[in-house]
Parts: C-alpha cells; structure tokens; sequence
C-alpha cells in the first residue's frame, strides 16, 4: 500500500489518540470526511493499523512492577519455540515478547502486582517448562518511555 503525506498525517494523528474525530483529520489533510474515513478503512483492511487498544497505567490497576526477562532454551526446535509461543501469548501478564538473537531466545516485559506474584508467574512460565534452560530478570526502576508509536516520515 502507498502512503501520502495526507495518509501519514491521519496515521500521525491516530497513534496520538485512535479516537481522533474525522473532522479534525480532515481539516488537518484538507480531504473531505468521507476520505479519511475511506482512508483509515484501507488501513484497517491492509493492515497498517493492526489493531486499537486503550492504554491503561498499569499501576492504577494493581501492577505495580515491571519486569525485563531474558529467557535462553534449552533447545530451539521449531515445535518447542512454538510451545514456548504459545504460552507466552497465553499469559496476560506479559505484555512483550520477542524472539531475539544473541546470548537469549526470548526477551519478556512483565507485569506483576508484587514479588510473590512474580514467584508464581516464574513457576508457571519457567519452572514448570523443562525446556527453559535459565531466565535473568531485572526489575524495571521507571517506565521512562512506554509505547508502540512507528515514526512516520513525510
């Protein structure tokens, strides 16, 4: 999908708040309502905009720490970096999860309410998978930038 300078306005616009009126990104790009809402539509069905979510201060909600996991596997069979997946995308405290290169396999951004909650989330991520081979954690100080924003250029 080609991008113009009115699409990076509306996508600009739309990472700020997902809820922006269309007449506002109307005026801003100079095209008619019906354009942008066209527009923003054919975002949707190419996937450009991959989904929209509110984002909520974890801490108002109890989660009051954030966590940096590095995870190493024992093996990186296709079927067990699957399984591993899998149970990642199951967990709703993890936020992140990439799959990385270097000296681990995984790299996790956690949520936790409290160390014990934490205990009992290693358990069940990692204790409990014989195929995890080791995990290191570190305690997240300040959220100093949180985000998905992409960096649109004109």
């Amino acid at each position: 999908m080609r991008i113009d300078a009115n699409d990076v306005i509306i996508l600009r616009l739309l990472q700020a708040n997902a809820r922006e009126r269309l007449e506002t990104m109307a005026a801003d790009t100079g095209l008619s309502v019906a354009t942008v809402q066209r527009r923003i539509k054919a975002f949707r069905a190419a996937g450009v905009i991959a989904g929209e979510e509110a984002i909520i201060a974890p801490e108002t909600v109890g989660y009051g720490m954030t966590f940096l996991i590095m995870v190493e596997l024992e093996r990186e069979r296709l079927d067990q970096l699957d399984s591993f997946r899998r149970k990642v995308k199951a967990e709703s405290q993890v936020q992140q999860c990439y799959y990385i290169t270097g000296e681990a396999d995984f790299a996790l951004i956690v949520l936790a309410k409290s160390m014990q909650d934490f205990e009992t989330l290693t358990h069940r991520l990692f204790f409990s998978d014989s195929n995890v081979k080791r995990f290191r954690t570190s305690v997240v100080m300040d959220r100093t930038k949180v985000g998905l924003t992409v960096p649109l250029l004109d």
